[in-house]
């Protein structure tokens, strides 16, 4: 943290006359320290209120605030006072917008209710189909239910394209 002291803080006509520490001087001494004038980028955001009362101060010590210099500090260790003085900071790099994600696109359904539908089931040697009508809608890969004559629940069923459906675990 690097430290600035300044002695000449006090010499000033103003301060000699009334007991009071010249905040004009403090300004001049953040101006050194910073070495921004103030109201730059780097330099005292505005100018320290000149309506403080600070007792006067032999040996005047500047410091920065934080490591990222966003104040400077003013300390006094005899009659022991302290002023901040914000820094005007480099604005921030904003970055560069990430590109936009691809749209998703909708799959389309390949089976809608009130279809046709042959379900189909079967393994090495054997094979079962059964004809019904889709009770929901449903993509390629997605599962619909299927009423089937003869029976009292709906079927499950896996779409595979328009008008045919596999059981689960029966791949054909």
């Amino acid at each position: 943290m690097r430290l600035f002291v300044c002695a000449v803080l006090v010499a000033s006509p103003a301060a000699a006359q009334t007991g009071f520490q010249d905040t004009s001087a403090i300004d001049r001494g953040v101006e050194a320290f910073t070495g921004k004038p103030i109201g730059a980028e780097g330099g005292a955001r505005t100018p320290v209120d000149q309506r403080l009362k600070l007792a006067l101060c032999p040996m005047v010590s500047i410091s920065w605030r934080a490591t990222n210099h966003d104040s400077v500090v003013v300390s006094c260790a005899g009659p022991q006072w302290r002023v901040y003085v914000p820094v005007i900071l480099a604005p921030t790099p904003i970055a560069a917008p990430a590109a936009a994600a691809p749209v998703a696109v909708k799959p389309q359904i390949v089976i809608k209710r009130g279809d046709p539908v042959m379900i189909e089931a079967g393994a090495n040697g054997f094979s079962i189909s059964r004809d019904g009508v889709a009770m929901t809608d449903a993509v390629a890969g997605g599962r619909l239910l299927v009423d089937v004559d003869g029976a009292k629940k709906p079927v499950q069923a896996i779409a595979v394209e328009p008008g045919r459906a596999t059981l689960p675990g029966f791949g054909l």
